[in-house]
């Protein structure tokens, strides 16, 4: 009997869109020999438990707040439904940028310096310069590069942090490192091939990252010795955030020395997303990708059902 796949899209988030390119694309190559796929329309937070009584599997096509940062993955733990992906905690460890950078900093992961606020008022500016300009300004808990600004100069500082803050109650100041933005995917522990990417803007914001022809992509292999120090960042941040399934790891690249950027635990699955790109350099089909993860996360849930 096939296992019905709902596959959960739309959701609460600033990234509602997007999470409607990606599942509409999954939904359209899931196996059909072996699954029945469901659409599943998330509107308001309780359409989780409204929606997904009858399904043997729950695709999570969700991205941003309510998708990716654990509260979905508890619910359908408490609802004995099996999903794809990171389990709640390394999902909210993964949203949480300020906490995942403290994680990476406490185990030698070599990241950018940082600083979080909350408001405008009684800002600690000389803190914020010795980062020293440019720097980026974004949500600490979003995604998909939305509110996130290329800060170039002081005086432009508090129009960013007010315009992130309208999507997060929380905001960060990353200190810029000026290279080459590369990606690596992780499937089931295996490493997939490194991706370098090359926007035509001035950073990969939203627009590079989801309308075609605004980035070139390359397959990329690294040189000794920075493709073993890549390699063992992306291992030890896995190991280090507990993540489960799959999930993509964004470093960049200045003068060969990789600083990690963020982990992404429900990467996007549009036409132009990394993960599936990656996946097939490998020879696999995005239709392979996608059986990989299923068949990935409920192995990895059973086992944790034991």
């Amino acid at each position: 009997m096939k296992k019905r796949i709902g596959v959960l899209m739309g959701g609460v988030s600033s990234e509602r869109d997007i999470s409607f390119i990606s599942s509409t694309y999954m939904l359209d190559h899931l196996d059909r020999s072996k699954y029945e796929p469901i659409p599943i329309q998330i509107d308001k937070k309780e359409d989780i438990f409204l929606k997904c009584q009858n399904i043997d599997f729950a695709l999570i096509g969700l991205h941003g707040e309510f998708g990716e940062d654990g509260c979905v993955q508890s619910i359908l733990n408490a609802m004995n439904i099996p999903y794809s992906g990171c389990g709640p905690r390394p999902s909210a460890l993964a949203m949480d940028k300020d906490t995942s950078k403290k994680i990476f900093k406490l185990a030698g992961i070599r990241t950018a310096d940082w600083l979080i606020v909350h408001d405008t008022n009684n800002l600690d500016i000389e803190k914020i310069n010795a980062l020293g300009y440019p720097v980026f300004v974004k949500p600490n808990s979003g995604g998909s590069s939305i509110a996130t600004t290329f800060v170039k100069q002081e005086e432009d500082l508090i129009p960013a942090i007010e315009e992130a803050l309208i999507y997060d109650s929380e905001v960060m100041i990353e200190a810029y490192i000026k290279g080459d933005e590369i990606t690596t995917p992780v499937v089931n522990g295996k490493l997939c091939p490194t991706i370098v990417i090359k926007p035509k803007a001035e950073f990969f914001d939203i627009k590079s990252k989801y309308q075609a022809g605004e980035t070139d992509y390359h397959i990329v292999n690294l040189d000794s010795p920075l493709r073993e120090e890549v390699e063992s960042m992306v291992r030890k941040t896995w190991q280090e955030l507990k993540l489960e399934s799959y999930a993509r790891v964004d470093m960049i690249v200045e003068n060969n020395v990789p600083y990690l950027l963020e982990v992404n635990t429900l990467p996007g699955m549009t036409p132009t997303s990394l993960l599936p790109q990656s996946y097939a350099a490998l020879g696999h089909s995005f239709t392979d990708l996608l059986t990989t993860i299923i068949e990935t996360s409920l192995n990895i849930q059973r086992r944790m059902n034991l």
